[in-house]
């Protein structure tokens, strides 16, 4: 029974192992920003030091096993009565309250950084997108383009992104792995979100919280490309694609997945973002970005009546 339960137990351990090497590298211990490198390095700070842990108390444990077996001590051996070690007591309580203090520390140092624009990206203007889910899918407005996309982002390289999350439904978290950690968007309030990719690239991103039936589909594509390449993209979309209408955003809005699609215009101009922000690193951010759309707005306005004149 005994040789049989070992061959077991050989067994799995070669299939875990077979089947693990075969794996791709996990996105978030694969970061492509900033952020992501952050919490990547907390995570395997974290990892290390419980291996270290469970290394250390196994060595123990086998020491123990070894030196103080029954076998290893006289038959007539009886086993002193002990009322307590101090020392021993003080290793036990000590070294976790060092530990948690440690990790403490860690969390909330990479909490500040996170939460701020990424580190290298302080000296430029931000891109403020505004993030929104509805069952099932993600629409995002780029109010300084103005324009907006579906089950999709194309983002510059390179460059601070400021993401504003809202929800057109249940609770969502807005999630791109390798760019950095999962931030929730709700129906009444407005969080914001700091992430920026280092190079191009092809992220994939998804809704991290259960949000009904749809929820397994509920994902997104990132590009991230050279700032060249996303003007001509912008170029190109204020070309050929259609204008959003609030009809066509109401049909949005219905339950159900889509395919990728992009529009000019935004529908923060009849379905603005809710006013409350939370998190945001300039509580002006909200009207500077509606005057800069109406600015542009207006200007079209301009252009479209010389252009009638003429």
């Amino acid at each position: 029974m005994k040789l049989k339960m070992k061959w077991i137990l050989l067994t799995m351990v070669i299939t875990i192992s077979t089947v693990l090497t075969g794996c791709e590298p996990l996105l978030v211990l694969d970061p492509k920003g900033p952020q992501a490198k952050t919490q990547a390095d907390d995570i395997m700070l974290s990892i290390w030091l419980m291996l270290g842990i469970v290394i250390v108390v196994l060595a123990i444990l086998v020491f123990v096993l070894l030196k103080y077996r029954a076998s290893n001590q006289p038959k007539d051996y009886e086993p002193p009565h002990i009322e307590g070690s101090p020392i021993v007591e003080a290793i036990c309580i000590g070294i976790p309250i060092i530990i948690v203090i440690f990790l403490s520390i860690v969390s909330v140092k990479s909490n500040y950084e996170v939460e701020a624009t990424p580190a290298g990206y302080e000296d430029q203007e931000p891109l403020v997108i505004y993030a929104s889910s509805s069952n099932w899918k993600w629409h995002f407005s780029y109010p300084e383009e103005n324009i907006e996309t579906v089950n999709y982002l194309y983002i510059p390289a390179d460059r601070a992104i400021e993401f504003k999350l809202y929800s057109y439904g249940p609770i969502t978290s807005f999630w791109i792995p390798q760019l950095g950690g999962q931030k929730y968007a709700m129906s009444d309030m407005v969080t914001t979100l700091h992430l920026a990719a280092d190079a191009p690239g092809e992220f994939s991103g998804r809704n991290a919280n259960f949000s009904g039936a749809g929820f397994a589909e509920n994902t997104f594509e990132v590009t991230a490309m050279t700032p060249a390449d996303y003007l001509d993209w912008v170029e190109e979309v204020h070309e050929t694609a259609p204008a959003l209408t609030e009809d066509k955003f109401e049909e949005l809005l219905e339950p159900g997945h889509l395919g990728r699609s992009t529009y000019t215009g935004t529908h923060l101009e009849f379905a603005p973002a809710p006013e409350h922000d939370h998190g945001s690193t300039d509580n002006n951010t909200n009207e500077s970005d509606h005057e800069q759309h109406n600015e542009h707005e207006s200007h079209d306005s301009d252009e479209h009546s010389e252009h009638t004149n003429n």
